[in-house]
């Protein structure tokens, strides 16, 4: 990887920690009038979140880049890479079309749903555009990072039932039924699966390009 593309691994991994950082400190600090009232359960309730988890795989993988550019990479590494870039646009997206505005956040709390919902999808996106690392997807590694999203799924439907939190509307089993639930999920995993693909052939071409150009 090349310089520019480990100082923007960098610049994403500072994203990422900020603001799970000031989002753990908000949630920790709140008036507690949310689904769990008390300390430490509503800061641990927030590693419950794709958003989180989603920054978590974004930045966790940056990291990877700085620190390890040139290693060569596993099937897992690799499926992790694209997990990160897919799961952090889906986030963007699915925010940004669906869940933005259904709240009124000020200060702290607004700087943090800036920086994961907004920034970090830029930053991410926009850095496996520019620097990738390249030739690191295949159809193989698209279908195992289709794993991920389906264990975060049923992590949130079966915890739900029991404790009955539902971080998202549109996984509310309580308020929906589990037929409209699953529609939605459907959806998401639709545009998941055509983030995916696009992927692969982009980054197919754009190796093609950076063979051709050297």
């Amino acid at each position: 990887m090349t310089t520019g593309g480990r100082v923007w691994a960098a610049v994403t991994v500072a994203v990422v920690a900020c603001g799970i950082v000031i989002q753990l400190f908000v949630t920790a600090n709140g008036p507690g009038d949310g689904f769990f009232t008390d300390n430490p359960e509503r800061v641990f309730n927030v590693f419950a979140y794709f958003t989180i988890q989603s920054n978590l795989l974004l930045g966790g993988t940056a990291l990877m880049l700085v620190m390890q550019p040139d290693r060569p990479e596993s099937t897992l590494l690799k499926t992790l890479r694209l997990n990160g870039v897919l799961c952090i646009a889906v986030t963007g997206i699915v925010y940004h079309t669906v869940l933005a505005g259904l709240g009124h956040l000020h200060g702290w709390a607004e700087v943090a749903n800036f920086l994961l919902h907004t920034t970090a999808p830029v930053v991410g996106v926009l850095g496996w555009l520019l620097f990738g690392p390249r030739g690191t997807i295949d159809w193989r590694i698209v279908g195992w990072s289709v794993v991920y999203p389906l264990l975060w799924l049923v992590f949130t439907l079966i915890r739900g039932a029991f404790v009955g939190f539902y971080p998202y509307p549109f996984v509310n089993v309580d308020e929906h039924g589990y037929g409209r639930v699953l529609l939605n999920c459907l959806l998401v995993a639709v545009l998941f699966l055509a983030l995916a693909a696009g992927a692969n052939t982009l980054d197919r071409r754009l190796r093609r390009k950076r063979t051709v150009e050297r």
